[in-house]
Formats: structure tokens, sequence, C-alpha cells
């Protein structure tokens, strides 16, 4: 561990690392493994145990793609809402605003924002299960202001 903190301690910038604890972890077994492979006898399954260590918080470069296309369609079906339900999605499930600082803004009663997001928020699910082929496109959307599975 502290081979490790020297290592990145005696590193003239630190600019180049993206994420923190994966450079340290990567050094760190790296060092493990150059010390395991100068002793002379040395069990394979430690080797391999080490080599196929994957840090479990940063994703793989296929779920990176796969985040990516899944934005990318969401993003494709909140385009294709009519023009005041698109912006009015966008502000509260992108931008995070509240119903009554959207309501505010576009001068509008807090309860047709609500509105306007259930609507939203169920044709992107029915335009998602309509892509995915999933059952869900046939399942009812509950009422605006209830829970699915709540009566």
């Amino acid at each position: 561990m502290q081979e490790a903190y020297c290592r990145i301690a005696t590193l003239d910038s630190v600019d180049h690392i993206d994420c923190g604890h994966a450079y340290f972890f990567s050094i760190a077994r790296n060092l493990l493994l150059r010390k395991l492979k100068r002793q002379q006898v040395v069990p394979f399954e430690a080797i391999g145990e080490i080599e196929s260590y994957r840090d479990t918080q940063t994703p793989s470069p296929e779920e990176q793609v796969s985040t990516r296309l899944a934005y990318e369609r969401v993003m494709g079906l909140i385009a294709g809402l009519p023009e005041r339900c698109r912006r009015i999605v966008e502000l509260r499930k992108i931008e995070g605003w509240s119903q009554k600082e959207i309501a505010a803004h576009m001068g509008m009663t807090e309860k047709a924002v609500e509105k306007q997001v259930w609507i939203g928020v169920r044709a992107i699910r029915e335009g998602w299960s309509a892509a995915t082929g999933s059952p869900e496109a046939d399942a009812p959307a509950p009422a605006p202001g209830r829970k699915a599975g709540l009566l």
C-alpha cells in the first residue's frame, strides 16, 4: 500500500488520472504482480486472481457503450414528444426543476405540469418498450399521482 502511495506521490502531474481509486488499484495490482513474479515458487491461482480483478465501481467498456446507447435512445424518445410536453419533461426529469418552478416559468398550473410529465414519461416508457419488445408496452400505466402496484 505504501509503495503504491509513493508511486502516486512521485508523479509530476495527476491531470491524466480520470478515476483516482481505479488508478491506485491498478498500481497496487501491478506492484503485487511484480512481487509475485519475482518469487521462485508462485501458485498460478494467486496470479490468476490478481490479473482477473476488476474494480466493480468502474463500468466496463461494454457497459459504457450500452449506457451511452440507452441514453441516446431515451433522448430520441424525448425529442419525439410534442414541444410543450418535451420541454416540461426536460425541465423536470433532466434539469431537476420542481413542478412549482416549471409552472411559474411556463405560466401554467402545477397540476397541468404534473399531467404533462405523466404523459411524457408514459410515452417514453411505451416507446422504450416497443423498441425493446418488452411486455411492459401492453401493461396499463398508473394514473397520475399514483405509483405502480398501489391502489
